[in-house]
C-alpha cells in the first residue's frame, strides 16, 4: 500500500485545469453547432470526452483504470435517489395533465390578469403556471407567448413584458418539485429536496415580492380597453376541454400535506403520481375517451391512458396548438435526458474527485475564503462563470456542487446552504446570458434579445444579490459540527 501511495504524483493547478479547460470548450462548441438541442446529447458526449481527460490526467499521476472505475461507480451511485425522484415527477406530471389538476391551476391563475396592472399580473400568472407544471421554458413557450402578444395589442413595453415572464416563470420553475433544476441541485448538494425548497423560499419569497412591487410601479396607471381575449380563449379551451373545479386541486393539496409532514420526496411524489391517475379515472372520462384509440372499451381505455401518462406522459390533440404545447408532457421518459446528463456529469466529477483534480482547483479558488459570505459568494458566481463558460444551467449546478460539497462540510456549513446557492447563482442566471442555452430560448420564444430584457428580469437579478447579503449578515445560515476528520484535515 505504500509503495502504491508512493507511485501517485500531486495533481499540479496545469493538471485540474487540463479537462476543464477541454470541457469548456466541448461545451461550447456543442451549444455553437447544436443550439438549444445542446442538453439533448452533444453535452453528454463533452461530459464523457472531458471524463476521458481527466481519466488520462489521473493515470499519469499514478492512478490505475480500476481505482477510478470505482470513482465512477461510486460518483454515480449518490445520484440514485434523485433518479427515482426525478422518475416520480415525469409520472406525476403526465398523471396531473391528465386529471385536470394543473389545468386547473392554469385557469384560476389567468384570472388573476388585470390589464392595469399587466406587468405584475403577467408575472404572477407565469409563477402560478410555472409552479403548477415545473418548467420555464414551457410556461414562457406557451403563456408567456400569449402575454407578449396581449402586451403588443396593449401597447405595452416588450422588454418589460419579457421582464416579467422570465422573473415569474423561473420563480415558479425555482419552488416547484416537479422542476428538474430543483430536484437537480438537493441531488448533487446531497439535501432532501422538500427541505431545500423550504430553505430557499427565505431569499426566494422575499425577491419575488420586491419584484411583483417594482412590476407595480412601472405598470401602475396603463389602462387599456384590451379585453385580452387571447387569456380569455384558453381560459374557454381549458374549461371546454376538462372537468374543472376547486375539487381537482386535492392531489395537490395532499402532495403538501405529505411535505409539511416530512414523507421522503419519492414516496410522496410517487402518492402523487397515483392519486392523479385515480382522479383522471374519475372525473376526466371524456378527456380519456378522446386520447384512447377508436373502439376501445371504456375500463381498458381508462387502464391504458392512466398507465401511458405515467411512462410516457400526454399529448393532447385540442384545436388550440398553444393548448397542446402547454399540456402535452410529463411521463418518467420525459426525464430520461435530464437522468443521462446528471449520470454523465457524475461521472466527470467523480473522475475529478477520484484522481485530485478537484480538490486541486477547489483549493485555488478558494483560497482566502473564511466567511459563510465568502463561501456562498464564490459559490454563486461560480455558477455564473459557469453559466457565461458553459452556456449551460444544468451544468452551472453540477460543476460548482461537485467542486464545493465538501467545502462546505469543512467550514461546518450545512449542504442546504449549498442547494439554495446552487440555485440563486445558477438556475436564475441562465436566461440572462445571450448565448446560454435558455437565453438562446428565451430570445426565440419571446422575441425579445436578453440584452434588452435582462434590466427587467427582476426576480433573476434580485435574487442572487439577496442570497450573498444573507450569508454576510448571517441570516438563515444553516450550521453543522464539522466532522473530526475534516476538522483535523483543516487544521
Amino acid at each position: 500500500m505504500e509503495n502504491k501511495q508512493n507511485q501517485i504524483k500531486e495533481a499540479s493547478l496545469l493538471d485540474a485545469l487540463i479537462p476543464i479547460i477541454v470541457l469548456v470548450i466541448l461545451l461550447g462548441s456543442s451549444v455553437y453547432l447544436f443550439g438549444d438541442n445542446s442538453s439533448f446529447g452533444p453535452n453528454q458526449i463533452a461530459l464523457l470526452l472531458a471524463m476521458g481527460i481527466a481519466a488520462l490526467v489521473g493515470i499519469k499521476n499514478g492512478y490505475k483504470w480500476d481505482d477510478i472505475e470505482k470513482g465512477i461507480v461510486k460518483g454515480i451511485s449518490r445520484s440514485l435517489g434523485a433518479i427515482l425522484i426525478l422518475l416520480a415527477v415525469g409520472s406525476l406530471i403526465g398523471t396531473w395533465m391528465l386529471s385536470g389538476t394543473v389545468p386547473t391551476l392554469i385557469y384560476y391563475g389567468l384570472d388573476l390578469l388585470n390589464p392595469s396592472m399587466f406587468y405584475a399580473a403577467s408575472c404572477l400568472i407565469c409563477g402560478i403556471v410555472a409552479l403548477s407544471i415545473g418548467s420555464s421554458w414551457t410556461t414562457a413557450a406557451t403563456v408567456g407567448v400569449a402575454l407578449m402578444g396581449v402586451s403588443i395589442g396593449m401597447d405595452m413595453s416588450a422588454p418589460i413584458t419579457a421582464g416579467a415572464i422570465i422573473s415569474g416563470a423561473y420563480f415558479g420553475d425555482k419552488i416547484s418539485p416537479l422542476s428538474e433544476t430543483t430536484n437537480l441541485a438537493p441531488a448533487i448538494a446531497g439535501t432532501n429536496l422538500f427541505e431545500h425548497i423550504q430553505y430557499m423560499l427565505w431569499t426566494t419569497v422575499p425577491s419575488f415580492v420586491i419584484a411583483l412591487i417594482l412590476f407595480t410601479v412601472i405598470g401602475y396607471g396603463s389602462e387599456s380597453q384590451d379585453s385580452v381575449s387571447r387569456i380569455e380563449e384558453m381560459q374557454h379551451l381549458l374549461d371546454q376541454e376538462f372537468n374543472l373545479g376547486f375539487h381537482m386541486l386535492i392531489p395537490l393539496f395532499l402532495l403538501l400535506a405529505m411535505a409539511i409532514r416530512k414523507v421522503p420526496a419519492f414516496p410522496a411524489v410517487s402518492i402523487g403520481a397515483i392519486l392523479g391517475g385515480i382522479w383522471a379515472a374519475v372525473f376526466q372520462p371524456e378527456v380519456i375517451s378522446n386520447l384512447a384509440e377508436q373502439g376501445m372499451p371504456a375500463f381498458k381505455a381508462t387502464v391504458v391512458v392512466v398507465w401511458t401518462a405515467l411512462f410516457d406522459g400526454v399529448k393532447f390533440n385540442t384545436s388550440s396548438d398553444t393548448l397542446n404545447d402547454l399540456l402535452s408532457r410529463g411521463g418518467m421518459s420525459s426525464m430520461l435526458t435530464t437522468i443521462w446528463l446528471i449520470m454523465c456529469a457524475m461521472t466527470f466529477g467523480a473522475v475529478l474527485e477520484r484522481v485530485g483534480l478537484l480538490k486541486r482547483a477547489v483549493s485555488a479558488f478558494l483560497k482566502g475564503a473564511t466567511s459563510a459570505g465568502d463561501m456562498v459568494t464564490r459559490t454563486i458566481l461560480t455558477c455564473i462563470g459557469t453559466n457565461i463558460i458553459t452556456a449551460d444551467q444544468y451544468m452551472a449546478i453540477v460543476m460548482p456542487g461537485r467542486m464545493y460539497k465538501e467545502e462546505f462540510e469543512k467550514r461546518g456549513l450545512n449542504q442546504l446552504n449549498l442547494s439554495r446557492s446552487l440555485e440563486d447563482g445558477g438556475t436564475l442566471t441562465s436566461p440572462l446570458i445571450p448565448w446560454n442555452t435558455c437565453g438562446v430560448y428565451m430570445h426565440g420564444v419571446l422575441g425579445v434579445s436578453p440584452l434588452d430584457y435582462v434590466f427587467y428580469a427582476f426576480f433573476n437579478l434580485i435574487n442572487p444579490v439577496l442570497s450573498i447579503i444573507y450569508a454576510y449578515l448571517g441570516i438563515k445560515i444553516l450550521r453543522i459540527p464539522i466532522p473530526a476528520d475534516l476538522a483535523a484535515a483543516k487544521t
